[in-house]
């Protein structure tokens, strides 16, 4: 299993080496405060970004291009104060994140999250991107498998380090400024240091609402089954500026865990201001 991981992993990172290292400044999108062009993929698009704060859009990056993440999430909650700078100033749950479209329509992400050494691998598939009747509306679909290698009491290799999910992307624009999405999911075995897997349903919903060039504010909500240590439902708001090659995401949560079959289990903090926790994402589109 750990073989087959590290397999996909150079599968994914080596081909990559060339353009991260290559200088930028004659081939790659040079950072802007100006919002680049929309994506027009099958003439119709509604979320500029191919995520929410952690929920996957419909949307993806165009074939052949590769998109690097970095995502933090602060664990001392905002209103620690000066103590802890507001929550900058503590450990963080961090998540390192590498993407590959082989077409306009499909991407293949790798992930790893330090919250159990998580590495997730997973494909988005975008189904649809047409109007119906005056709506902007895309649909895809999102499946991955996940292994946490740093379980306590348990081998790297047990099998109950495992974790499968998927997800239906449903994505339409009300107006020209407001994007709206709702995800229905199934993650299998939601919290793996237990010694018995169960089944997680889940819906998460968010919108995004785009001010002018390059700024908006989003909102999402991911309802989950309640669960002891996972007992509330994950919700973040914040506010995305956009750069030519860049989204840059700045978001309070009342949730930590960053990698899709870690968030969509819920989170042991409620949605009140005192377990609010700063976060960052942070994608860079490389071009050749």
């Amino acid at each position: 299993m750990k073989r087959a991981f590290l397999m996909a992993a150079a599968w994914l990172i080596v081909p990559a080496a060339g353009s991260l290292i290559m200088p930028a400044a004659s081939t790659a999108q040079q950072p802007t405060w100006h919002r680049h062009e929309a994506p027009t993929k099958g003439g119709v698009t509604v979320f500029h970004s191919p995520q929410s704060a952690n929920l996957p859009t419909a949307e993806t990056i165009d074939g052949h291009l590769w998109q690097f993440e970095i995502s933090h999430r602060f664990f001392p909650a905002l209103n620690t104060g000066a103590n802890t700078l507001w929550g900058l100033d503590g450990p963080i749950d961090n998540r390192l994140g590498l993407a590959y479209a082989p077409t306009d329509r499909l991407m293949l992400t790798l992930e790893r999250s330090n919250l159990l050494d998580n590495l997730d691998l997973h494909a988005k598939a975008k189904l649809m991107a047409r109007k119906l009747g005056s709506v902007p509306f895309m649909a895809g679909v999102q499946g991955g498998v996940a292994w946490n290698t740093e379980v306590p009491g348990r081998r790297a290799a047990d099998s109950r380090n495992v974790q499968f999910y998927g997800m239906v992307i449903l994505n339409a624009l009300v107006g020209n400024r407001v994007a709206l999405g709702l995800v229905p999911s199934y993650l299998r075995n939601p919290q793996v240091e237990l010694p018995q897997a169960d089944n997680a349903l889940g819906l998460g919903m968010y919108t995004q609402v785009y001010f002018g060039k390059g700024f908006s504010a989003l909102g999402e909500w991911n309802v989950s089954q309640s669960r002891a240590g996972l007992e509330h439902d994950a919700g973040t708001f914040g506010v995305e500026l956009e750069t030519g090659g860049h989204f840059f995401k700045i978001v309070l949560s009342n949730s930590t865990r960053l990698n899709p079959a870690q968030y969509l289990g819920g989170t042991p903090f409620t949605f009140k201001p005192s377990e609010w926790r700063l976060g960052f994402n942070i994608t860079r589109l490389l071009v050749k």
